[in-house]
């Protein structure tokens, strides 16, 4: 059986220019997956990528006749000799219906007997990389790749390097990026807890929506440690449309352990008795984003803190509506 390593270990790989020949990259981290499998292509010079470098999606091959066609490709490309490189490169995203597949014509089970040959001699000279979410660990295919792949275990974080590394990497797949000082910040305090992470950047995003730039201000304001000083402070900083310091007054709340109910409560109170006369033309578009995060919360479809961030910040899109309400 081949070794299960964690992605920083196959980055040493990648940096010693030292692959091993077959990858499966698991997990739910769809982010964490895609950005390791891209790292791949720095095992071949920038320059002569577009020669050795192939990258696949195996999306919908779920029909004999796709599954044949796909395979087909795969094994050519795999098979392809490096062009002026000592290296190729081939990615395979969506792997998961590639690796499962619907048996359905004796050609498509000669198909999986062709990909089956690839997986157990795959050409030295290529690296191949499948990425999947999870696997039926009981199913063939899976079964030999524990015998000749190297799997990946993506969204594990073991140190605080990695943390940094992961938020970096969140940050830049919504087309910002963060401070050296302030992502060790944040890595430093929520350790290599991921759930913790992944909540904390979802809000930093959010805090920081239309910055290039996370700064280690941002990340002081939106989770650094604080003391709550007043129990309105955050219903007076929607009234005045600053979303900033509203979401910075929620991440105080909760820090404080203020159930999500109670919060969505308070909410609920500003916009009945507030948003008639301070913004009117809001008020609809209020109200439903209330309903919609009550139903959320009850219905437990997603991080209450999120959800009530999101609902905050809508508040206050809906709050600075009245200017544009008086003019119409």
């Amino acid at each position: 059986m081949m070794p299960q390593v964690s992605p920083a270990a196959v980055r040493k790989q990648i940096t010693a220019s030292r692959p091993d020949p077959l990858y499966l990259l698991l997990g739910e981290d769809d982010v964490e997956k895609s950005a390791l499998a891209h790292q791949f292509e720095e095992l071949v010079d920038e320059g002569l990528r577009a020669f050795n470098v192939e990258t696949l999606h195996a999306s919908d091959v779920s029909s004999g006749d796709r599954l044949v066609t796909f395979v087909s490709g795969l094994v050519s490309a795999a098979r392809t000799l490096p062009m002026m490189s000592p290296r190729r490169v081939v990615i395979v995203f969506q792997a998961g219906s590639l690796l499962v597949p619907k048996r359905e014509s004796e050609a498509a089970d000669r198909a999986l007997d062709s990909l089956e040959r690839l997986f157990t001699d795959p050409d030295p000279q290529t690296t191949i990389v499948l990425v999947a979410g999870p696997l039926d660990k009981r199913g063939r295919m899976y079964k030999l790749l524990t015998k000749h792949a190297t799997l990946v275990e993506c969204g594990v974080i073991e140190d605080l390097a990695d943390a940094e590394r992961w938020i970096r990497t969140r940050v830049a797949t919504a087309g910002a990026e963060i401070e050296i000082q302030a992502a060790r910040l944040l890595a430093d305090r929520n350790g290599v807890d991921l759930k913790r992470l992944r909540n904390d950047v979802d809000r930093l995003l959010l805090y920081t929506l239309g910055q290039k730039t996370v700064t280690v201000a941002d990340v002081r304001d939106i989770a650094g440690p604080a003391t709550l000083q007043d129990d309105w402070a955050l219903t007076n900083a929607i009234e005045v449309g600053d979303a900033k310091a509203a979401l910075r007054q929620m991440a105080l709340t909760m820090d404080a352990g203020a159930p999500p109910e109670k919060v969505l409560g308070q909410l609920g109170w500003l916009v009945r008795t507030k948003f008639p006369n301070l913004a009117p033309a809001g008020l609809t578009g209020a109200i439903s984003s209330l309903f919609r995060i009550d139903v959320d919360l009850k219905s437990s479809a997603g991080e209450p803190r999120v959800l009530l961030e999101r609902l905050v910040v809508e508040l206050c899109t809906e709050r600075r509506t009245r200017t544009s309400g008086l003019r119409r």
